[in-house]
């Protein structure tokens, strides 16, 4: 999985920078401290870093967590931590395997809204979510999320998938592109604008990933795709430059003004990501989608804004499927 390289860029030192009250996150870190905390499994916080971000984000008002993992271990790191557990409920099990499937358990049965990843490495809770009998699979393909605040942008930027599918299908992308545009509208975006992006803004028959752009846009036109505008091929300038869209005269709804950029595949999207993070001094928060509760995958390399976004776009998108069961 590759969900950790944009958080690199910030063990780096890159897309962090002093907290900005203008930011794109701080704003979704304000609407999240507006609603009720989501009760969230934070499954294997046995490190003080995922434990002491979990609780951060609880102090907050973004989750209610419900620890789960090796009591014993869970108590140490609170320890090493310097925090007091007060009457946070814990579940014990033996290990980490174990904690992933408690807390698909525990999300399946309703007792919690969400999962944030503790120190369990991502596809081993990835693994216990997509099992066929005790997961948290429903119709839909599960993608990853992220959410950027890009600097030059007078928008947040949603970029999918850079992290859980290599080499999506077309079948797989209609359930990328959907899954987007349900973490947009729970985040408050209105109506998403979805930029299908190929190297080239034109349909080229040897050119795999125009095809299947110009059908997700068909696809969207029939009702296949709902909730928002859909169109491609895009190329990457056309899809964010009103002037590029302007100077290749792109007749567009989305063109030039994209709220979301969907990547022809895993390795596109991954360097996409980076890009924005290394040389945009974007800042960036994810979720992973189409599952029956949201996933925060945080890193030991996120920084604190970072994991704190992740946890309150969690509580919107929890929020929002309640209010509308996912189809």
């Amino acid at each position: 999985m590759s969900g950790a390289s944009v958080a690199e860029a910030s063990a780096a030192g890159v897309g962090t920078g002093a907290s900005d009250p203008d930011s794109q996150l701080e704003r979704l870190l304000a609407l999240g401290r507006a609603r009720t905390a989501a009760p969230t499994a934070v499954v294997h916080p046995c490190d003080p870093v995922s434990l002491s971000g979990a609780l951060e984000a609880a102090r907050l008002g973004l989750i209610s967590p419900v620890l789960v993992g090796p009591k014993a271990r869970i108590l140490a790191a609170a320890g090493e931590a310097g925090e007091d557990l007060g009457d946070t409920r814990i579940v014990d099990v033996e290990h980490s395997h174990a904690a992933a499937a408690e807390a698909c358990r525990l999300a399946r049965v309703g007792e919690v809204a969400a999962l944030m990843k503790g120190s369990l490495h991502t596809d081993e809770l990835l693994e216990a979510t997509v099992h066929p009998q005790t997961g948290l699979r429903t119709d839909r393909r599960m993608s990853h999320v992220f959410i950027l605040d890009v600097p030059t942008y007078p928008r947040p930027l949603f970029v999918s998938d850079a992290a859980i599918n290599i080499a999506p299908d077309l079948a797989i992308k209609k359930d990328i592109v959907q899954n987007a545009i349900d973490c947009a509208l729970a985040l408050g975006v209105e109506r998403p604008r979805v930029a299908v992006l190929a190297a080239v803004e034109t349909v080229h028959p040897s050119m795999p990933a125009t095809l299947d752009a110009a059908a997700l846009a068909k696809m969207a036109d029939r009702g296949q795709i709902v909730g928002g505008l859909v169109d491609g091929p895009l190329a990457f300038d056309n899809a964010i430059s009103e002037e590029a869209a302007r100077t290749k005269g792109i007749a567009s709804e989305v063109a030039g003004r994209a709220d979301i950029l969907i990547a022809p595949d895993l390795e596109a999207g991954n360097m996409m990501a980076k890009q924005l993070a290394y040389l945009g001094n974007a800042q960036s928060a994810g979720l992973v989608m189409g599952a029956r509760v949201p996933i925060i995958l945080t890193s030991r390399a996120d920084g604190r804004l970072s994991r704190l976004a992740s946890c309150a776009a969690a509580m919107l998108v929890a929020q929002h499927q309640r209010s509308k069961p996912a189809r």
